[in-house]
This record gives structure tokens, sequence and C-alpha cells, in this order.
């Protein structure tokens, strides 16, 4: 007779269950986890993602498909940017943190880089620990070069691969974020460096559960350091970004998020995310999941076509951005907000009502050149707006 089955593994195979037998996890990038952060009510994403489902089939198997993401040429000059950065052991990178970070230090002579090979995403985190173990006491400068870090999301392990780790010789820790869009005149756009301070932020938060562990805690520096092209050219610019905010609004963020077992109990039997499946059989899984759309979405989740469309039919007014859903309050969808203006819904002491039926009225009173009758009944002179 086998085995009961732990708790662990019972989540694990109800997972596997969902995003399909013989489908492969996708890992959970930080990338992903920034915008998860980002929209942390959003039950769809945060089980699929913690599933480990592929978004961008599962969009083109409901016809729907992503429109974002790096192209072929960006994807290989960005490659080619990093493998210059860090070539020669690292030296012109360690020789930019202690430029822009800590120039108090020793200068970076022939900095350590270990070696953090090994079998598996655990390995990986296993052997990227106990390098930062020995490099936080060795009190010299080390390169990890695309270290594997751990963060817990919602019940749902990440494996984390930060593009660098500088150790400096006292013992803190720094992430390297290496990006191919250009630096000009020593800055960059501001809405990359956002994006890049918060996928590094997720950085930050994974190193801070590793320096926990050891005694004494070393420091993980709340200041990365962004590494760009230098203009146009291929030589590499750096800049210290601090990431203080971004951190704390992705810790409290994913701490909102739902676990993902929760969300899973939660689903019909039988519920599969398998892109293999029938188009129809596919729909009614994953409208079985509620989703918060909103316009971000499109720049930021593979699903956002799909979601997109379904928000519109039911006239959700998230749909047409948080902010103005915000104003509205009560009235949650289209048809809710323009009965509303028309005066044949609504409570006229509601203050976004009262604003509504103003605004109408105003309308009505621009279009027709002449005052419009303030005290119709029913407010419907003002309900004119079409």
């Amino acid at each position: 007779m086998p085995p009961p089955r732990t708790p662990g593994t019972a989540l694990r195979q109800q997972l596997a269950e969902l995003r399909g037998p013989d489908t492969a996890p996708k890992a959970l990038d930080a990338r992903a986890l920034a915008a998860l952060a980002a929209n942390p009510g959003c039950d769809r994403r945060a089980l699929l993602d913690g599933v480990g489902v592929d978004k961008a089939k599962l969009a083109g198997a409901l016809g729907a498909p992503s429109a974002f993401g790096m192209s072929q040429f960006a994807f290989m000059r960005g490659n080619a940017f990093e493998a210059r950065v860090k070539a020669d052991g690292g030296a012109e990178l360690l020789r930019l943190v202690h430029e822009r970070l800590d120039p108090r230090a020793e200068p970076p002579g022939s900095g350590t880089a270990p070696d953090l090979s090994a079998i598996g995403p655990e390995g990986r985190t296993a052997r990227t620990e106990l390098a930062l173990r020995e490099a936080t006491g060795a009190g010299v400068w080390t390169l990890l070069d695309h270290p594997m870090l751990a963060l817990d999301v919602a019940g749902s392990p990440a494996f984390l691969e930060p593009d660098a780790v500088v150790v400096h010789p006292d013992g803190g820790w720094t992430v390297v974020e290496i990006k191919s869009f250009p630096m000009l005149d020593g800055s960059a756009d501001p809405a990359k460096v956002g994006a890049a301070a918060r996928q590094s932020a997720v950085y930050v938060l994974a190193l801070e559960e590793v320096a926990a562990r050891l005694d004494p805690a070393p420091e993980v520096h709340h200041r990365i350091l962004l590494v760009c092209p230098k203009d146009f050219s291929n030589l590499p610019a750096a800049s210290a970004v601090d990431v203080r905010k971004q951190r704390a609004v992705t810790r409290r963020q994913l701490a909102r998020l739902t676990r993902v077992e929760d969300i899973a109990a939660a689903l019909p039997e039988g519920i599969c995310f398998s892109p293999d499946l029938p188009a129809d059989e596919l729909m009614t899984a994953v409208e079985a999941v509620p989703a918060t759309y909103a316009p971000e979405c499109l720049s930021a989740c593979e699903l956002a076509f799909h979601c997109r469309a379904r928000s519109r039919e039911r006239g959700a007014v998230t749909s047409l951005g948080r902010s103005l859903r915000a104003e509205l309050g009560s009235l949650t969808t289209v048809p809710d907000v323009l009965a509303a203006a028309r005066g044949t819904a609504g409570d006229p002491a509601d203050p976004a009502v009262a604003a509504l039926r103003r605004a109408a009225l105003l309308r009505t009173e621009a279009l027709r050149g002449t005052p419009a009758t303030a005290g119709a009944p029913d407010g419907r002179e003002a309900g004119a707006c079409r």
C-alpha cells in the first residue's frame, strides 16, 4: 500500500494536475513577480503563475495571443552586452560597483567568481547560498554570475536568477541588473529604469531571506547597480538605483496574495489549464478563476487581451482604469454609471452619482447651446447624453 501523501506532495500533485500531466512547469521569474505584485488582487494570474502555466501558450490557445516580449534581435544584443560586461572574470563590472557604490573600499584587483553549477534549481539555490556564505567571510571582492535564489510566493516557491550579485570586502551584498537599453548622457528612460528597479527589488527580497539565515546577517544593499550601454556604443555605463520604495511595495503586495492552495481549493473538479485541451474546455477552466483586469496588464501579462475582452463584455469599469474605478465608488459597471448619469438609478446622495448627473447636465447645455433645466424630474433632462 503506498504511503499517504504529505500536504506538500499533495499540493505539488494538485498543481501538476492543473498544469497538465505532460506539461513542464514554467519558472516564475522576477519580471513576472514584479508584475504580479503590481496586481495582487488577480487570483487568475496568481494561480497560473504558481502552477507554472505558460501563459503565452495559453493565450494563443484561447485565441488572444500575447503581443509583447523581447524580440530575437534585442535578446541577442542583450546577451552580447552582458558577456562584454562580465568579460575577464567580471573585472569591469567589479570596477563599476566599486566606483558607484563603494569607493572607500579597497579597489578590486583580481576578484573571485565561484562556480555555481548544480543539478536542478534546488541544487543551484543551495550552491548559491553556500557561495554567499563563503564569500561573506572571505574579505575580497566576489562576483556571483547568475546565482539562483528562492522566494516563497503565495505558498509556492519561485526560483529567481539575477544577472549578478557582488559581495563586497566588508561582506555586504549588491544586486547587479544589466539591461540593453541605452544610458544617454548619464540617464536612461525613466519608465525602463522603474521597471528594472521593481525587478531588482524582488532579488533584494530574496537575498534578504538568505541573509537572515546567516549569523551574523550580512547587509543586503538597497542601492542596486544598473548597467546599460553608454549612449549608442557597446561600452558599459552604470548608475546606482535606490530600490527601497519598490522593495517595500513589492513585499507588501506579495504578502497580500492569496495562497495558491486556497485558490485551487475553490476550483471545480477536473479543471486543467493545458494548452492542448479544446478551446471551449480551456475557456471554461480559465473563466473559473476570478481575474482583476486593468489597462496596466497589457504591458505585463500574456493573458491581458483575453481578460480585457471578458472585462468589456461584463461592462466592468476597471477595464477603463483603476483610477476611474476608485472615483466611481459603488458603481462597478458601465451600465450602472450610465444609468446613474441619466437619473434612472443610483442614490442622489452618493457623491459619485451627483457628480455624474452634474456632468451630464453640463454636457447637455454644451450640446444644445442653451442652459438645460436642472430641475427636470428624475434628472431626465440632464440625461440627454448618450
